[in-house]
């Protein structure tokens, strides 16, 4: 598949990330009586990616995350000649995702999007109050060993078939520790869409959800490309090897 037609392909699942994700929380989280609060926002962040994963996961390797893209490279599952690509799609389309979102949320008397629209923050921005130092930790921990969970079940000695299973449940995990902490970001592309519309501090404290998470990606891929891999993983791109992981499912 000619990488014209993988950013399209990341582009549309970022999309589906953000609007589903950022769409639960928005839309569906407080709802009067029947909201679906936490684990709901944390379950749906975790179906948006599985069900990509098998949509498009043959064609692009289904990223949808520039700290995952940057993951894949440090692992050496991904050339670095296509990361740049790679992330402006995935930025491009976290953008048009909450703008679609926006434009369904402003269909109701009262939205205010100063009030957060699934931002990311720290501090007085975090939903629970966390520090900066706090935010950063827990980025980059939870980052890392995502990508940790990506490389683990797509390496063609796991069992087969199952990978979008163990990265959907993972990113469903990785929400329901850091909601609280920073809204969850991992994912500098989801960060920036909401970000976007809100301003203000959303944009102002953005910096760190590229940084953490970036960070933590790379950590992950290093740490299982030199504990875990392969002789000769680093000459098959991720994305390949994705499509002979999923083509088994």
């Amino acid at each position: 598949m000619n990488l014209g037609k993988r950013t399209i392909a990341e582009f549309i699942g970022t999309f589906w990330l953000v609007f589903g994700g950022c769409g639960s929380a928005v839309l569906a989280a407080a709802f009067p009586a029947l909201g679906i609060g936490f684990f709901g926002v944390a379950l749906a962040f975790g179906l948006t990616v599985l069900t990509m994963a098998y949509a498009i996961g043959h064609i692009s390797g289904c990223h949808l995350n520039p700290a995952v893209s940057a993951g894949m490279v440090a692992g050496g599952r991904f050339p670095l000649s296509e990361l740049l690509p790679y992330v402006l799609a995935q930025v491009f389309g976290a953008f048009s995702g909450a703008g679609t979102l926006y434009l369904i949320a402003r269909g109701k008397a009262g939205f205010d999007v100063n009030a957060g629209f699934a931002s990311n923050g720290y501090g007085t921005h975090s939903p629970g109050g966390y520090t900066l130092p706090a935010c950063l930790l827990a980025e980059v921990v939870l980052t890392a060993f995502f990508v940790l969970i990506i490389l683990g079940s797509t390496d063609r000695r796991a069992p087969q078939g199952f990978a979008p299973v163990a990265i959907g449940l993972g990113l469903t995990l990785i929400h329901l520790v850091s909601i609280p902490v920073t809204n969850t970001s991992v994912n500098p592309a989801r960060s920036t869409g909401p970000a976007i519309f809100v301003g203000g501090w959303a944009l102002s404290q953005l910096w760190l959800f590229w940084l953490a998470p970036l960070v933590g990606g790379v950590i992950g891929g290093a740490v299982y490309r030199a504990l875990f891999g392969e002789h000769g993983e680093k000459h098959r791109p991720e994305f390949v090897r994705t499509n002979e992981r999923l083509g088994a499912a």
